[in-house]
């Protein structure tokens, strides 16, 4: 493999910071080689996937390469912020259930018979293929990592072969999650995306989310019905799967059994999902439900990105933590 790696001192936040960035996918060893911080980052191999893995004084997290799939953010004396199944297959090619997937370039169900005359996977590629650890560096208490995917052999078939995704993650008290598409065809970039991200919760009946009373949803497990805002915190009682459109609103989750609050402010997204399935599912044991609830960060259905050639954008979802004791 050429040698096409490098380092520089620069500032992150006004802060000195030192990084490395690499062109290509590396393994284990040169990962550590080229961007471990001694007692800060570093990397192993979990049934056979690779993850990185963040310990500093505010926050510790698990990012795996597949999906460029945040897993693990738990800031210094809170529970985990983040909830993961305890029946998920960590298997090259599957999706890991819990964390942060990122859907792309569709959510949900696809929308055509684009792959070998059937639907793609579930909420896109993106989140089954490896990504690239492009970039490094530690500013603080914070560290701040890169990752990057280009096409791919898998979405090439599915038609997908010029644009170019980054997802940047400064991790610290509190959390950064930026996922840039930009396109790179002479023609529009048509696409959906999310940070289908699932919060841990002490129990899913005792939470209410606040931000979303004024806004209309799509009800999914009523036919997508249209309802009208509710005018009330939501306080989930039932399976629960609903599409807010056309709101940018922050959101908080006031998680009573925690004592805590979760608030997720986002830029450039005009959707927003609430899901939790209510049950069991063939990678969600039966005791597992109760314990997360998902508010995810989405550009989707009417508000679809569309980007034009040589254009970039950005959506940005930025989680901080209240103690309520």
């Amino acid at each position: 493999m050429p040698d096409r790696f490098w380092g520089t001192r620069l500032e992150v936040a006004g802060k000195p910071a030192y990084s490395r960035t690499l062109i290509f996918v590396m393994d284990i060893k040169q990962l550590s080689d080229h961007f471990a911080i001694p007692g800060v980052l570093s990397f192993d191999e979990h049934n056979g996937l690779i993850r990185a893995n963040v310990a500093t004084p505010a926050a510790s997290a698990t990012i795996y390469l597949q999906g460029a799939h945040l897993a693990h953010w738990q800031p210094a004396g809170q529970q985990d912020v983040l909830y993961m199944s305890k029946k998920t297959a960590f298997e090259a090619g599957k999706p890991i259930r819990g964390g942060v997937p990122l859907a792309f370039p569709w959510f949900a169900v696809d929308s055509k018979d684009r792959w070998h005359g059937k639907p793609g996977p579930m909420h896109g590629f993106a989140r089954i293929q490896d990504w690239t650890l492009a970039f490094a560096a530690q500013s603080g208490d914070d560290l701040h990592l890169t990752f990057t995917l280009g096409p791919t052999a898998l979405s090439r078939e599915m038609g997908f072969d010029h644009f170019r995704a980054a997802l940047e993650l400064t991790i610290g008290r509190s959390l950064t999650m930026k996922l840039a598409v930009a396109n790179d065809s002479g023609a529009p970039l048509v696409f959906e995306e999310a940070m289908h991200t699932y919060f841990h919760v002490a129990g899913v009946r005792q939470v209410s989310i606040t931000g979303l009373e004024p806004t209309s949803y799509l009800d999914k497990t009523d036919g997508f019905k249209l309802k009208p805002a509710a005018g009330v915190a939501l306080t989930p009682s039932q399976f629960t799967d609903r599409i807010y459109n056309d709101t940018a609103a922050t959101c908080s989750i006031h998680d009573p059994g925690f004592k805590r609050t979760i608030t997720i402010a986002k830029e450039h997204s005009d959707t927003t999902v609430v899901f939790n399935p209510w049950k069991a599912m063939p990678d969600l044991g039966e005791d597992e439900w109760p314990s997360f609830v998902c508010v995810e960060t989405v550009n989707a259905g009417k508000n679809a990105v569309t980007i034009e050639a040589g254009k970039t954008h950005v959506m940005t979802a930025h989680i901080t933590i209240t103690d309520q004791r």
